[in-house]
């Protein structure tokens, strides 16, 4: 069954590469964001508003869809699909994010819906139940059966067919188990994607459906396409990333998410709009991406232009998001530990944590404000453990805490999260002491827990991935065989990662695996083809190769 699916899916694939190829040469497109087609009862002039509002919604490009869906209702003030759009742009799906009060606000101008085809009423009743009762979950899973019945009273509407693809993904939770929803999802926008190669929404969730190592490869033509069909969106430019971290493409990743900075960051000027509006989403990743590559000047410069624009614009909170991440991101690949005291210096809530808490409400604020002290708390752990400080023990205290506070208020997977921070952190104590029963031990624990978890879809939210800590521990403890089973399993988890890579290498030539050691250093010279000159770890690539050439 399994073989089945797989050979259908490969089928659908090779057909999405067809199909692309053909769009490329097609004509021009009716818009930078993409073709949508949704006929509704307004007015010419609104209608024209309400489809660019509804292209930019596709590809999350939420501002500039309130924008346009506004217009349309001020042109038309009866326009009822005007304020079904407006309402739909206060919910971030895939994020379990909404400004639930300003969604009912304005669904609550709708006042007749007796003009308006049954189509139409059945999408604002569908709406309805996104913002209707229950929690956020409840009420996700109720506008989805909402729109799978819409989806199949209309079966020729390709809008219904995306929105019924993006709300099984909105129901989606970190540790769910199973991948039915994301396979459904995912089989649809393909179906939209084939009849329709230039809809911004179709490609968008098939990059979404697909997000995850084991399943990436099958979104890899939408995620090519996705950047041409709408240029515009800042959001579409950095989505093909997704899929290119998934695979480990490092070249691909860091012009996707440089693209997508640049188009933020002229959106924001050409506005006026405050710079905390740019798209520090693809700039922590652009940040990832550099360090993959070994490009640590890069990265740091791009670590240094946020902290100096956090600096100067303390008053705008939006520049706050992923400071944190960034940092933590630096310290960890470069193993510069000296770097904590000063990158985390300040408060332990993070300002992205609290922007996200005043930007929507789909949730409890309280358990995202213990989330984000993790972070810096282990970032000030795993510091203090890998220069064998006493700190650590604080830190431990301070996320264990954190974690039973955590269990209480029902946040089991952010839990799991601070229980590997903490397992991390005294196993790297353990280490640095040469007691590797004990770090083994702890670092059994936390790979076992990493792996009940979901794979990231980004750059690993576990900061250190528990498997590479565990390969390097094992490495130090003269244990280079078990040591390269550990980096396998976090290359499945992450392809391509470089301190993965660099790890596997070592214990292949630690073990005597000639073969495997110059497969790993063989990629990880081709990764670091663009790395700073100086990185001690390029040179020792470079030596191994040299010596096994001169042999």
């Amino acid at each position: 069954m399994l073989q089945l699916r797989a050979f259908r899916f490969a089928r659908m694939a090779l057909a999405i590469l067809a199909i692309s190829s053909l769009a490329a040469t097609s004509s021009a497109q009716q818009s930078k964001l993409g073709q949508v087609n949704f006929p509704t009862t307004g007015s010419e002039k609104a209608q024209a508003h309400f489809l660019r509002g509804l292209a930019a919604l596709h590809s999350f490009w939420f501002e500039e869809a309130l924008d346009e869906f506004r217009q349309s209702t001020t042109i038309d003030p009866d326009f009822v699909m005007g304020y079904w759009g407006e309402a739909m742009a206060f919910n971030h799906p895939l994020w379990a994010e909404q400004d639930t009060e300003a969604a009912r606000k304005t669904l609550a101008k709708i006042k007749d819906t007796s003009k308006v085809t049954s189509r139409e009423r059945a999408y604002v009743d569908a709406v309805r139940a996104l913002y209707g009762e229950g929690d956020k979950l409840a009420r996700d899973k109720a506008y989805s059966a909402a729109m799978e019945r819409v989806y199949r009273a209309y079966p020729d509407d390709l809008e219904a067919a995306c929105f019924y693809s993006l709300s099984l993904l909105g129901t989606v939770r970190p540790g769910d188990k199973g991948f039915r929803r994301q396979t459904l999802a995912g089989a649809i926008a393909f179906d939209v994607y084939q009849k329709n190669p230039d809809h911004p929404g179709a490609a968008h969730y098939i990059i979404h459906a697909f997000d995850d190592p084991e399943h990436a490869i099958l979104a890899l033509p939408a995620a090519r396409r996705y950047a041409e069909i709408a240029p515009e969106a800042h959001h579409a430019r950095h989505m093909p990333a997704h899929i290119f971290l998934q695979l480990g493409m490092w070249p691909e990743a860091a012009l996707s998410n440089e693209s997508a900075w640049a188009v933020s960051d002229a959106w924001v000027k050409r506005k006026g709009l405050p710079l905390g509006a740019r798209d520090y989403h693809s700039l922590h990743w652009l940040e990832y991406v550099y360090l993959q590559q070994g490009r640590y000047a890069k990265a740091e410069e791009l670590l240094s232009m946020k902290r100096s624009d956090v600096e100067k614009l303390k008053s705008d909170p939006g520049v706050g998001r992923y400071n944190e991440e960034m940092a933590a991101a630096f310290v960890v690949e470069t193993e510069r530990w000296e770097l904590v005291k000063k990158l985390f210096s300040s408060g332990p809530e993070s300002a992205s944590d609290a922007m996200a808490g005043h930007a929507m409400h789909g949730g409890t604020t309280g358990g995202r404000s213990r989330r984000s002290e993790m972070l810096p708390i282990f970032m000030r752990g795993l510091a203090a453990a890998k220069t064998s400080s006493q700190d650590a023990a604080k830190s431990l205290a301070e996320l264990q805490a954190i974690r039973k506070q955590l269990s209480e208020g029902g946040d089991a997977y952010a839990a799991k999260s601070a229980e590997i921070m903490e397992l991390e952190i005294g196993a790297a104590a353990a280490a640095a002491k040469s007691n590797y029963s004990e770090a083994i031990d702890l670092m059994k624990r936390a790979t076992a827990i990493e792996e009940e978890m979901s794979p990231p879809s980004g750059p690993p939210s576990l900061i250190k991935p528990s498997h590479e800590l565990f390969g390097e521990i094992l490495l130090s403890a003269d244990r280079p065989k078990e040591a390269a089973q550990q980096f396998e399993k976090s290359l499945l988890r992450q392809p391509n990662r470089a301190r993965s890579l660099l790890g596997s290498a070592r214990a292949a030539a630690k073990s005597g695996d000639t073969k495997a050691a110059l497969e790993a250093y063989s990629k990880l010279a081709r990764q670091w083809s663009q790395a700073d000159a100086n990185l001690p770890e390029r040179r020792e690539a470079q030596d191994y190769l040299k010596q096994a050439i001169n042999k």
